[in-house]
C-alpha cells in the first residue's frame, strides 16, 4: 500500500495501484508544513508593503489593511474594492477561495511553491515507476511492500536528525545540497533503467537514500519560510502547500502511468529529474538562511535532539498538534481496508478501490481550492479540535453507510476536515515555535506524518482480521472523537489558543 502525503496519509492515487509508498513518503511532509511564521520586524515591513500597494492603487490600503486582523488578506481584498479590479463582488470571491496573498507579496516564497508544486509531481511519478518496476522484476507485491518499509526506517530515524541540522547550519545551504542529493539519485534511477541493470536491490538503495535526503531537505525549507512571509499569512500558505501536495498526489502516479506506459520507466525518472531543477533553483536564489542562536546552537547534534524534545515536552499547545493528528491517524486510519470494503459493501473492483482512494483527496482539493475564509479564524486550537472530531465522524459514518455514493461523499468530507485540520497545526507549529527550535519541530512533524498513517494502516488490518472491516471503520471513528474528546479536556487551553497571542 501507498503511504500519503498528506497528514491523513488517505489521498494517495499509488496506494490502489499497489504502490507502495517510496516517495510517496518522501513528499509527505510537503503537505504537513510549508510556512513558519515571520519574525515580528519582517512581519511589520511585508504588511506595511501589502498596506502601501493598496493604498496606491486605491487609495484607502492603509485603513483597510490596519482595520481587519487577517493584515495583508484584506488588504488585497481591499485592493479589488478600491477599483483597482472594479469588480464588486471580487473581494468576496477572494475571502472564499484560496487566499493568493502569499503568492504575490513574496517572490522568494513564490519561486519555493512553484519549485514544490513542480518537483510534488516528479517525485509523485518516480514513487509509482519504482513500485512498479519492483513489481515487473519480482512478481511480488511483497517485495513492493518493502519499498515502503525502505523509505519509512531512514524517514523516521533521520527525520529528527535533519531537523537539528537544520537549526544548526545556513538553512539554504542544507536545501540545495539535500535536494542536489535527491537529483543525482534520480539521475542514477534514469541511468540504470536506460542500462537495463534491474536490480531490486539497487532500487531499495536509492529510495533508502532519497528519504534521507528528505529527512534533511523538508525541516530546513519549512523553517525558511518564515523569513519570507508576514504570521497573519501562514494560513494562506499552508493551504497552498496542502493544494498542491493534493493535486501532485492525484496528478504525479496518473501521468507517471502515462508516461511509463508510453516511453518506459526511464522517462519517467528523467521527468523527475527536470523537475527537481525547479526546486534547485528556488532554493539558489535565496539568500542567507542562518537560524537564529538559542538551545541547541553548537551543541552534538544527538544533545540537540534531545533539546527539541525537551521544548515539545513542555509546550502543551504545540505537543497537542501532534496528538490531535495521531488520534485521527492511528485510530481511525480505514486506508488498508479499502480492498476489502470494495469487495464486500458495495461489490466492487479495482476501480472501486480507485475511487475510495481518491475521494479524501477530492474533498482535500476543494478543502484547498475555497480556503481564503481560513486567514480570519484565530482560535486555531478550536479549529483544529472540530476539524479533527469530523474526520472522526466522517470516517465513522462512512462505515455505516453501504451506499458508494455515500460512502465517497463521507470520505470526501473527511479529506476536506483533514486539510483545515493540517492548515492550523503547521500554522500553530510555526507561530508558537521560536527560529531556533522550528528545524527540530519539523523533524519531529515529519516523524509524526510519516509514522502515525502506517501504524494506523497496521491497527485497522489487524483488528479487522479480528472482528470486521465495518466494526473497525466504525469503532476507530468513535474511538478518535472520544480520545479527542478526552484531550481537549486534559489541556483545556488548547481550544482557547488565539493566533494573535501564540502560545506553545
Amino acid at each position: 500500500m501507498a503511504t500519503t502525503a498528506n497528514a491523513t496519509g488517505a489521498t494517495d492515487v499509488a496506494a490502489a495501484l499497489g504502490a507502495a509508498g517510496t516517495i510517496s513518503a518522501v513528499g509527505a511532509t510537503d503537505a504537513t508544513g510549508s510556512a513558519d511564521s515571520a519574525g515580528t520586524t519582517r512581519a511589520v515591513a511585508t504588511t506595511a508593503d501589502s498596506a502601501g500597494a493598496t493604498s496606491a492603487a486605491g487609495g484607502t490600503g492603509v485603513a483597510a489593511t490596519t482595520a481587519d486582523p487577517t493584515g495583508a488578506t484584506d488588504a488585497a481584498g481591499a485592493n479589488g474594492a478600491t477599483g483597482a479590479n472594479g469588480a464588486a463582488g471580487t473581494p468576496a470571491r477572494r475571502r472564499l477561495l484560496a487566499d493568493l496573498t502569499p503568492l504575490r507579496t513574496s517572490a522568494h516564497y513564490r519561486r519555493l511553491w512553484a519549485g514544490n508544486t513542480v518537483s510534488s509531481l516528479g517525485q509523485q511519478m518516480t514513487a509509482l515507476a519504482v513500485s512498479l518496476q519492483v513489481y515487473a522484476i519480482t512478481g511480488s507485491t511483497f517485495s513492493v511492500g518493502l519499498v515502503g518499509l525502505c523509505s519509512l526506517v531512514p524517514l523516521v530515524v533521520f527525520g529528527l536528525y535533519g531537523g537539528s541540522i537544520a537549526d544548526t547550519v545556513d538553512r539554504r545551504r542544507l536545501g540545495l545540497v539535500s535536494a542536489t542529493g535527491a537529483t543525482l539519485l534520480s539521475v542514477a534511477l534514469a541511468v540504470a533503467a536506460f542500462a537495463r541493470f534491474h536490480q531490486v536491490w539497487l532500487l531499495y538503495s536509492v529510495v533508502a537514500l532519497q528519504a534521507v535526503c528528505f529527512a534533511m531537505n523538508s525541516p530546513a525549507r519549512t523553517a525558511m519560510i518564515p523569513r519570507l512571509l508576514p504570521a497573519e499569512q501562514l494560513p494562506a500558505a499552508n493551504a497552498l502547500s496542502s493544494l498542491t501536495n493534493t493535486v501532485g498526489q492525484m496528478a504525479g502516479p496518473m501521468l507517471g502511468g502515462v508516461i511509463v506506459g508510453w516511453w518506459g520507466y526511464q522517462a519517467a525518472y528523467l521527468v523527475d529529474v527536470v523537475a527537481f531543477t525547479a526546486s534547485l533553483y528556488a532554493m539558489w536564489r535565496l539568500p542567507s538562511m542562518r537560524p537564529d542562536r538559542g538551545a541547541g546552537a553548537g551543541r552534538p547534534r544527538r544533545a540537540s535532539v534531545v533539546d527539541g524534545l525537551r521544548f515539545l515536552g513542555t509546550r502543551p499547545n504545540v505537543r497537542m498538534t501532534f496528538f490531535a493528528d495521531l488520534a485521527a491517524m492511528v485510530l481511525a486510519q480505514p486506508r488498508a481496508l479499502f480492498p476489502a470494503v470494495a469487495a464486500l459493501w458495495f461489490g466492487g473492483d479495482a476501480r472501486t478501490v480507485g475511487l475510495l482512494v481518491a475521494a479524501p483527496a477530492v474533498g482535500a482539493i476543494l478543502g484547498g481550492l475555497f480556503s481564503g475564509w481560513l486567514s480570519r479564524i484565530r482560535r486555531h486550537g478550536l479549529a483544529i479540535l472540530l476539524s479533527v472530531a469530523s474526520w472522526g465522524a466522517a470516517i465513522a459514518l462512512f462505515g455505516l453507510t453501504r451506499y458508494l455514493w455515500l460512502g465517497l461523499f463521507f470520505l470526501a468530507v473527511a479529506g476536506c476536515a483533514d486539510t483545515i485540520s493540517m492548515v492550523f497545526r503547521s500554522t500553530m507549529l510555526q507561530a508558537a515555535t521560536p527560529d531556533e527550535m522550528r528545524g527540530r519541530l519539523q523533524g519531529v512533524f515529519i516523524v509524526v506524518v510519516a509514522g502515525g498513517p502506517r501504524l494506523g494502516d497496521f491497527l485497522a488490518g489487524s483488528a479487522a482480521d479480528l472482528t470486521s472491516a465495518g466494526v473497525t471503520v466504525v469503532a476507530g471513528g468513535v474511538a478518535c472523537v472520544v480520545v479527542l474528546g478526552l484531550l481537549a479536556l486534559r489541556w483545556p487551553d488548547f481550544a482557547r489558543y488565539d493566533a494573535r497571542d501564540p502560545r506553545p
